[in-house]
């Protein structure tokens, strides 16, 4: 029998350009708790993280009851900014393509974010890709990034084993994840982590544009490099 393939996508960073309601979210949830606002460098460098974990990495100072109250304001203001008019979190150029690429290669789909369930859902709706993923972790079943749970909970769904699963992803919290649950690791350079910090987390290869991701997962784990922009 021929054995499953499985590539797991991050989504903020790597599918969903979101960076800007997430830095302005969490502006808002700070200043609402009386927290000092962290630059916008500090909020997209935790991107990925579960909320939880990314609030107390930027607001150092704080009290866990800061840190709570940051938490619910941050919903809060995530749900509002997601329900105007002017909401815009779009797909990176080519984002579709390469989904479409690596199932046509017969890879099954999943996804492991730093997302809830719920705001995943959202954003799968938005751009017209529910039922494409098979199995879809959030850290609100488990322990979030860069934590192996996500990837292991995702290859015991669908029957995979690590030496046929990628995890394509944009920051060193994905990396990190998929060399301990022991899967190809792929970065991506349009996200939200350099590339030199992707290639230290652990990554085989970090790919330059979207357009490279179907054939490094087709060729597996090899000698590691960056692809030129």
């Amino acid at each position: 029998m021929t054995p499953l393939r499985l590539v797991v996508f991050d989504v903020d960073g790597t599918l969903v350009d979101s960076q800007h309601n997430i830095i302005a979210a969490m502006a808002m949830a700070c200043e609402g708790a009386g927290v000092a606002v962290p630059p916008a460098s500090a909020t997209r460098g935790i991107i990925g993280l579960s909320l939880g974990e990314a609030i107390a990495a930027v607001t150092p100072a704080a009290d866990p009851a800061q840190r709570a109250r940051v938490e619910t304001l941050y919903k809060e203001a995530f749900f509002t900014l997601r329900s105007r008019p002017d909401h815009e979190e779009p797909l990176f150029p080519g984002a579709l393509e390469m989904i479409d690429a690596v199932e046509a290669g017969g890879a099954l789909l999943g996804i492991a974010t730093g997302k809830s369930r719920r705001g995943v859902a959202a954003a799968l709706e938005r751009h017209g890709l529910e039922g494409r993923f098979l199995t879809v972790q959030t850290a609100d079943e488990g322990p979030g990034k860069p934590h192996p749970a996500m990837l292991m909970r995702a290859m015991v769904e669908v029957g995979a084993e690590p030496s046929d699963t990628s995890m394509i992803g944009d920051t060193s919290f994905d990396m990190t994840m998929a060399r301990a649950a022991r899967v190809d690791a792929i970065g991506v350079a349009w996200g939200y982590h350099p590339a030199a910090a992707l290639t230290e987390a652990g990554a085989r290869v970090v790919a330059a544009v979207c357009a490279d991701v179907p054939a490094l997962v087709a060729e597996g784990p090899g000698v590691g490099r960056v692809l030129a922009p």
